[in-house]
């Protein structure tokens, strides 16, 4: 059965990075919201740009994510489940498809996002940088956060943005050691 993984968290929780990696180990087509407004040429220059821009590009994702999961194909959806709103939006994709479903929620504490989203402005990382989030808006952005509650009935995986980050880096500086020079665990 096709499933729909979508993901929730914090700027800079890392909801693209795990949508890239889910990518590349499901079967899956991902939908990367980031990549539409960078690739659309968007102009955004406030909060109010950034809503206006993301509500056109689901607008166009909307179908082609339901046609998808219709025929079977699992998708993930890397837009920001944040709300109680975006979330009956995604209900609404998997449902109509007769689709299973995955809410990956990404916990981080304020500071460890903040610095992930610095350093992403810093970078500019070709996919996942649209523009220059600044502090402001990143703290503007904070109140609209509201994590799933079980009353939703979602299949909620929870990952803690420490967790999901060293484990990342460790399996990816790991993975073209032989056995024998792995550290001992």
């Amino acid at each position: 059965m096709a499933t729909l993984h979508f993901m929730g968290g914090k700027p800079g929780a890392g909801k693209s990075t795990l949508a890239r990696e889910l990518g590349r180990t499901l079967p899956a087509i991902v939908f990367c919201e980031d990549e539409w407004l960078e690739r659309l040429g968007f102009e955004l220059r406030s909060f109010e740009d950034y809503r206006a821009a993301a509500r056109r590009c689901s607008d166009v994702m909307e179908s082609l994510v339901r046609d998808l999961l219709r025929m079977g194909v699992s998708v993930v959806l890397d837009v920001p489940a944040n709300t109680v709103n975006a979330r009956v939006w995604a209900r609404s994709l998997f449902e109509a498809a007769g689709a299973d479903h995955v809410l990956h929620w990404l916990d981080g504490a304020d500071d460890q996002c903040l610095a992930n989203v610095r350093r992403r402005n810093e970078e500019k990382p070709a996919g996942v940088y649209w523009g220059q989030v600044s502090d402001e808006t990143f703290r503007r952005v904070l109140p609209y956060m509201v994590p799933p509650v079980p009353e939703e009935g979602f299949n909620v995986v929870r990952r803690k943005v420490a967790t999901y980050v060293v484990a990342t880096s460790i399996s990816s500086e790991l993975a073209g050691r032989r056995p024998s020079e792995r550290p001992a665990k």
